[in-house]
């Protein structure tokens, strides 16, 4: 097809950290058949995303052409990956494709929600492909910080991409396959028509550090410290998680699991064969048994979530389990920017403890699972793309990857999220553009972002709700007086009533003076009793709240 367009189009992790999701499409112009390549989420905050509990990608481009979307392809079970799955899915209705421990992982989201697991499909590695449509997509292994992460082979008419997924320059992950630098060379080729590359970690100067190089202080850790130890990281890292296990093994300690996601991690890597070998863990309800300085805690929390073991270890126990004066605190992870102030919260009340802390301000009990700017160049080099695109990061991170490939005399281009590119020429060509909004899971429902739920939410969060009910004869006449409550508004005490109390008697003093064309107008009442309000509220509290007003109309029998 002389017309047909190969298309590179990303809904969510373009021009931020999370949330991932792209589209390829390939064909003419409003004839393209799609696939998507991860469903991912990422996390909401109390200042901007009251109540919700995950944001995820709004794919109302792609719904509207579901009828020639062929394929999900996940690369890895990473939550900004995998967690929108399950959620979106009764949109799409695609078959959905990843290797063995993702869709261990990517079926539970699918139960969870009630969708059917057996729409994931498990496939082989490399040179294994799935064929669908114009698009022939092989999972190529690569390093990460998960098991079995693949970058994505992707073959169409016209020409190889391989999208890089999440990966690091590792040659010893520890779990899961290594950085095979032969093995991607021998897929490039002659070099690829375009490489989608992971830019996280570009602003890094030095060469990324393997999982191997951590083992000798976490030992050192375990040998030294005296009293109980917590150790916390990513719950999806079981590389980490085993080395931990087994240098608390080595100083004698036993292990105990602590949190429903670590404890599913660990069951996903033996259930997919994917962790050959772990300590012994001791089950929890044992653990008390066990003398404090003879013990290893792992537990879930590393980003400072309230609800996780640390951050209740942190501010009173978990499960009848209390940290004392004496006891050891590792953090064998990085804080993810946005987290400071969570992660920040649990250290201080530790410290109040006496807990002895130890983080990972020395970069010696932790490495990143993304590439660092020198790994990214090497990518460049193995691969040889005509079209350089970055992704998976921030618009400063997607920048800098792309001018590193400038200055190494490669053809790049900037595009964040709802940006349309056709990368099947010598050089991209911006082509349009979509929106790319967020969707909203609030409670059991998904809202837009632009829906005005959240917006009110906010509202009433920063100037309170004033609620008022009127209650009034067919002929506008009011029957006794208004009823006024009013919730997140300091009250008034030093007056006769309060607040509450105040509101009604300006409320009803109003009415009173209202002709009979207000009192038989819901709309003029609405705006007569707001009015009211925000003047009493506004002179006793300094806020203008968010007011609902209640009219109930008698009518004559």
């Amino acid at each position: 097809m002389s017309d047909a367009r190969l298309i590179y189009l990303p809904l969510g992790g373009a021009g931020e950290i999370g949330m991932n999701m792209y589209l390829y499409g390939y064909g003419p112009e409003g004839e393209e058949e799609w696939i998507i390549v991860d469903t991912g989420i990422t996390f909401p905050d109390m200042e901007t995303t009251p109540g919700v509990d995950v944001i995820m990608a709004d794919i109302d481009f792609i719904q509207a052409r579901a009828d020639r979307l062929l394929g999900i392809f996940i690369t890895h079970a990473h939550e900004d990956h995998v967690g929108a799955l399950g959620h979106l899915f009764p949109k799409l209705l695609a078959p959905v494709y990843c290797r063995k421990f993702t869709g261990y992982v990517a079926r539970n989201k699918m139960e969870r929600t009630g969708q059917d697991p057996e729409q994931v499909n498990v496939v082989g590695a490399w040179p294994h492909q799935v064929k669908l449509g114009p698009f022939q997509v092989g999972f190529m292994p690569i390093a990460h910080s998960i098991p079995e992460t693949s970058a994505l082979v992707i073959d169409t008419p016209a020409g190889r991409v391989m999208h890089t997924a999440d990966f690091k320059a590792d040659k010893s992950p520890g779990v899961g396959e290594p950085f095979d630098p032969d093995l991607i060379r021998s897929i490039a080729g002659d070099g690829l028509q375009a490489l989608v590359c992971d830019s996280t970690n570009v602003f890094s100067p030095a060469p990324g550090r393997s999982e191997a190089d951590i083992i000798g202080p976490i030992r050192d850790v375990m040998r030294e410290a005296r009293g109980l130890v917590v150790a916390t990281t990513f719950a999806s890292n079981i590389a980490r998680l085993r080395t931990l296990a087994q240098a608390a093994t080595d100083a004698g300690r036993s292990v105990v699991v602590l949190g429903r996601a670590m404890n599913f991690m660990l069951e996903a890597g033996h259930s997919t064969g994917v962790l050959d070998s772990f300590p012994p863990v001791v089950p929890v309800e044992d653990m008390h048994d066990i003398p404090r300085e003879n013990l290893l805690v792992l537990a879930t929390g590393s980003q400072g979530e309230r609800r996780a073991a640390s951050a209740q270890l942190a501010r009173d126990s978990y499960m009848g389990l209390e940290l004392k004066e004496g006891d050891t605190f590792l953090f064998s992870s990085k804080t993810i920017p946005g987290n400071e102030v969570s992660v920040g919260r649990i250290l201080n009340q530790l410290s109040e403890k006496g807990v002895t802390v130890i983080d990972d301000s020395s970069d010696r009990y932790h490495v990143s699972g993304h590439a660092n700017r020198p790994d990214i160049l090497q990518m460049h080099d193995l691969t040889n793309p005509k079209i350089v695109v970055p992704m998976h990061g921030e618009h400063r991170h997607l920048s800098a990857q792309a001018k590193l490939a400038t200055e190494q005399g490669r053809t790049a281009v900037v595009a964040p999220n709802g940006t349309m590119v056709d990368i099947g020429g010598d050089a991209p060509e911006i082509i349009g553009y979509v929106e790319a909004g967020r969707t909203y899971l609030d409670g059991n429902q998904l809202i837009g972002a632009l829906d005005g739920v959240v917006r009110d939410r906010i509202r009433m969060a920063l100037r309170g709700t004033v609620t008022v009910s009127l209650i009034l004869e067919s002929d506008g006449r009011p029957v006794d007086g208004a009823w006024v409550e009013s919730l997140g508004i300091a009250d008034a005490s030093h007056i006769d009533g309060g607040l509450d109390g105040a509101l009604e008697r300006e409320i009803d003093s109003d009415l009173e003076e209202a002709n009979r064309k207000t009192l038989l107008s819901d709309e003029a009442l609405e705006l007569l009793v707001t009015r009211a309000c925000n003047r009493i509220c506004k002179a006793l509290a300094g806020k203008k709240p968010l007011v609902s007003v209640m009219i109930n109309r008698l009518e004559l029998d």
